[in-house]
């Protein structure tokens, strides 16, 4: 017994002391991206280097906000996203119901040629997606960033969705079915208010993409006034080549709108994260 009870003791001391490890990893950087964003230039680059600014300053969040037209490039951003995840979010749970719940030629094969769009690496789409969006004028156009990125997130949060959707007990739908509600009210009205969890981890995975995406946008968007934060950042160091306070600077403003995505639907996320996916 008393052996037993060493062995669960070191196992879950080397289980914290991993995670400990990959803690430090993830953080350490950050705070390093903090500190930074909060030092003058002249301290930047100082050792040994400090986490704790002996000076702080705000002029690089003012200087990044006053110059390079941040925040037009911040509005863009929240635009596509915006428009991206509301967009991803009804298409793919509209697909999600039809393969989970009705029955219709070619379900099966259908869903699994769309599956296929998972493992495809996005990069090698970008040739077809710029030929296409320029046959259809939408290069150098938000709606054109809007248009890839819901086609590119639809598979995989319609395969979250359609695993959460097959938990849902069938007995609530055919009861509704016997009240004379049809499948459209029924998803509206059932399927979609039990879904919280499931919905709100589509959203944050889809509005993350599109927040952040950058390499379609650096290739479909040369038009300066059309250009996201991702972009702008990106440009941002190549005109301010050792202002890293000011790139910080803009990098934790973009945090911004994630983190208020994030702790607006965390008390889904998690459920949502154990839920979804799981049954096929």
């Amino acid at each position: 017994m008393h052996s037993k009870r060493t062995r669960q003791f070191v196992a879950k001391f080397f289980t914290y002391l991993l995670l400990l490890i990959g803690l430090g990893f993830v953080i350490i950087p950050f705070l390093f991206m903090i500190s930074t964003a909060f030092k003058p230039q002249t301290y930047i680059f100082e050792m040994p280097p400090r986490l704790i600014p002996s000076e702080v300053t705000l002029k690089n969040f003012s200087d990044a906000i006053q110059k390079a037209d941040f925040l037009l490039y911040f509005f863009n951003s929240v635009v596509v996203a915006v428009i991206s995840t509301v967009g991803t979010v009804l298409v793919s749970a509209l697909m999600a119901y039809a393969f989970a719940r009705l029955e219709f030629p070619f379900k099966k094969p259908l869903f699994y040629l769309l599956l296929v769009g998972m493992m495809v690496p996005s990069v090698i789409l970008i040739i077809p997606q710029f030929i296409i969006s320029k046959h259809l004028g939408l290069l150098n156009s938000l709606p054109g960033l809007v248009l890839v990125y819901v086609t590119m997130s639809i598979s995989q949060q319609m395969f979250l969705l359609r695993g959460f959707f097959e938990g849902i007990p069938q007995d609530l739908e055919e009861a509704a079915l016997i009240d004379g509600a049809s499948n459209m009210q029924i998803f509206w009205r059932i399927i979609l208010p039990l879904s919280k969890p499931g919905l709100a981890t589509v959203t944050i995975f889809t509005f993350l993409y599109s927040w952040d995406e950058f390499p379609w946008a650096h290739v479909a968007i040369q038009e300066t006034s059309k250009r996201t934060l991702p972009i702008a950042i990106a440009l941002f160091q190549s005109q301010h080549l050792t202002q890293w306070g000011l790139v910080f600077a803009a990098s934790l403003m973009a945090l911004i709108p994630v983190l208020l995505i994030f702790l607006f639907f965390q008390k889904y996320f998690i459920k949502g994260i154990a839920t979804t996916g799981i049954k096929e």
